[in-house]
């Protein structure tokens, strides 16, 4: 099985790397664009829901997320 990734993107959306199904609340698969990465909205502002449209951008998204670093 291949690996999968998900980075969070500074200020921006998750991206996603490898083989991933995503599917909505009524179990209907979204067809994906071709290609190995996708990229997830987590500002809440996306038009394009659950997928990232760069609306972060415009509403000047910032993330509080980083991992915590070992001291």
């Amino acid at each position: 099985m291949t690996e999968i990734t998900i980075k969070a993107r500074a200020n921006g959306p998750y991206k996603v790397e490898g083989p991933v199904r995503v599917i909505d609340s009524e179990g209907i698969e979204f067809v994906l664009p071709e290609g190995s990465a996708i990229v997830l909205c987590r500002c809440g502002h996306s038009r394009n829901k659950p997928f990232c449209d760069s609306s972060h951008k415009r509403v000047g998204f910032v993330s509080d997320d980083s991992a915590p670093r070992a001291g």
